[in-house]
């Protein structure tokens, strides 16, 4: 009989026969994410406080341009590499701050698809956006105070670029 494992690696051949996908990772990353969310929901009624209705426009502006930050953050900013020299392998210099990485094939599932997580700003905005919004329930102050940190990061940033090509043009 053969184990969970194998099975699962004998239907990522078949799903995938000539590229690897590690489906096993990304079951364990969607198990992690259903996790993320039970954990904040079970905080939230433990805690009392009330979800709201419908949030605060503001709020919504608030987290939105937070996750794009912290998602960027950590997926390609030079900065953050040692979080993911684990899992992935400095390709390039991807801009301003930014790497493009690859992942390792480490033979593990389970690492490569850490490695496909970390380095997808797109992908990373799920959970950011979900634990920011989590914060704002069970924390609002201090959710609040950090977002609004990585708002003007991401507000400088652009700031950034803009001089640097009115710059460029002036010259």
């Amino acid at each position: 009989m053969t184990s969970l494992q194998d099975k699962a690696a004998e239907v990522a051949r078949a799903y995938a026969p000539h590229e690897h996908r590690p489906l096993g990772g990304y079951l364990a990353a969607m198990g992690s994410f259903g996790a993320l969310a039970a954990g904040l929901t079970a905080a939230t009624k433990l805690s009392g406080r009330p979800v709201p209705e419908r949030p605060a426009l503001a709020d919504v502006a608030l987290i939105s341009i937070a996750t794009h930050k912290l998602s960027r953050l950590i997926a390609k900013d030079a900065v953050t590499s040692p979080l993911r020299a684990p899992f992935t392998r400095y390709s390039e210099p991807a801009g301003a701050a930014e790497l493009n990485e690859e992942v390792r094939d480490s033979g593990s599932s389970l690492k490569h698809g850490i490695g496909e997580l970390i380095t997808c700003p797109f992908c990373l905005a799920m959970w950011i956006a979900t634990g920011l919004t989590g914060g704002l329930v069970l924390a609002p102050r201090l959710t609040r105070l950090a977002a609004t940190a990585l708002t003007a990061t991401a507000v400088s940033d652009f700031l950034q670029m803009a001089y640097s090509v009115a710059k460029e043009k002036a010259e």
